[in-house]
């Protein structure tokens, strides 16, 4: 069973970087210096753990326009499937309701627009590429 809470700590923020480089830069090919930005440090970030081992992250922060914008959600291969990545994102809607905001936005990866499609996102806009990778934009009211 996993638990999914909020960054409160920098051991906590350590381990949310290390989910995203084993999925994002080692699995996927990203370029470290595309995948880490200046957008972490004010960014609300959340890890999945299985005990100590954190196994899942996200993150989240906020537009010009006033909504929000998850990003950098991963989960680790083998746990991909067991229903964390709906975690994560259970999570974020919390914080992001709490935090005021009335509507989410994501770029999703082409191929994981139907989970976000299954958490009531929709897309809009076409598909491009971000990080060498096909995505689409993908939103939802809170």
């Amino acid at each position: 069973m996993t638990e999914t809470r909020v960054v409160d700590s920098d051991d906590e923020r350590e381990d949310a970087l290390a989910v995203r480089h084993a999925v994002f830069v080692e699995e996927q090919g990203v370029d470290e210096n595309l995948e880490y930005d200046e957008h972490d440090a004010d960014a609300v970030h959340v890890v999945a753990y299985d005990g100590c081992e954190p196994v899942g992250a996200a993150r989240l922060r906020e537009l010009e326009d006033g909504a929000g914008k998850v990003e950098r959600v991963a989960v680790l291969e083998p746990r991909r499937g067991e229903g964390i990545g709906q975690e994560l994102m259970a999570v974020l809607e919390k914080r992001a309701r709490a935090d005021g905001f009335d509507e989410l936005k994501l770029h999703s990866q082409t191929h994981a627009a139907e989970f976000y499609a299954e958490l009531e996102y929709e897309r809009y806009g076409k598909v491009f590429e971000e990080a060498g990778i096909p995505h689409v934009r993908m939103r939802k009211k809170l």
